[in-house]
């Protein structure tokens, strides 16, 4: 009796490490990790079995642990519409209450990916609609409702050093409205923000005195709900589409947003021969 053919996963790591000493949020933002190796917890596990010795343990070693201090915007991360504002939808059947991390859709979460190329535009240049279909036109592709899009910039080449912070171009409103009035409600970039980089931001609002610059990408969630997610990596070891995103956050009850290990998951027809090697060959 023949197998059917079932689709061999590969999977590509979309996240960030969350780590001590590499450059990935300002300074006083930064993750702090506490390694405990097997030997420092012995106390506690004495404490919890009262009457044993340190001896009593296999080399005298307990469990290694870690204390981590972060914010929920550490490392790649989701952004719920509470993050963005207080309200979301005005557009969108009507302003509500916006929703936060552990209320998003998980159907949200698990969608087909779309990427569009935009690393060739400098540090703190703002996308506009008429880029983003370009870059649609350009790799053939008409967004679905429920497609996660993400964005390569170049602050993907530069996550780690002095100027990740200000590295790659932003999503300004009216590029995110596009793809919100088309269906898409989560979004992502390999840059520290969804919007341009702040410096370049607080340039453009001292040069022109409009305020309506400021956060401009997050605050289209105003008008209509979204998510989108920050801080991912690796986005140009992806095609343009055929992948799937998986990047459910963490459920921090009330939260403005939660982590993920964000994924890339393609299906590639096995060939016979790995149908024949079985699972533990292959």
């Amino acid at each position: 009796m023949n197998q059917p053919r079932k689709p061999r996963r590969r999977f590509v790591d979309l996240s960030i490490y969350l780590e001590n000493d590499v450059l990935s949020d300002p300074p006083p933002l930064a993750p702090r990790i506490t390694y405990q190796k097997h030997a420092d917890t012995l106390p506690e596990f004495m404490a919890m079995i009262p009457g044993t010795q340190p001896e009593d343990y296999p080399d005298g070693e307990a469990a290694a642990a870690e204390w981590v201090t972060l914010t929920t915007h550490n490392g790649t991360h989701l952004d719920a519409p509470w993050h963005f504002h207080s309200t979301q939808d005005a557009k969108n059947g009507g302003s509500r209450p916006s929703i936060t991390i552990d209320e998003v859709p998980l159907e949200w979460c698990f969608q087909s990916g779309v990427k569009l190329d935009f690393r060739h535009f400098p540090d703190g240049h703002v996308a506009t609609a008429a880029e983003v279909e370009a870059e649609l036109r350009r790799i053939g592709h008409t967004l679905q409702p429920l497609d996660i899009v993400v964005v390569n910039t170049r602050a993907g080449s530069r996550y780690g050093n002095l100027d990740y912070l200000g590295a790659g171009c932003g999503m300004g409103y009216e590029a995110t409205m596009y793809l919100l009035e088309r269906g898409v409600r989560l979004t992502g970039t390999d840059a520290w923000s969804w919007d341009a980089p702040f410096s370049h931001t607080a340039k453009k609002v001292a040069e022109t005195g409009n305020i309506a610059l400021i956060w401009e990408g997050h605050k289209a969630g105003r008008d209509i709900g979204y998510c989108h997610l920050e801080k991912l990596h690796n986005l140009e070891a992806l095609p343009p589409t055929g992948f799937t995103i998986s990047c459910f956050p963490h459920k921090i009850r009330g939260a403005s947003a939660g982590w993920t290990r964000a994924v890339a998951i393609f299906e590639d027809e096995a060939d016979d021969a790995d149908l024949k090697a079985g699972p533990a060959q292959r």
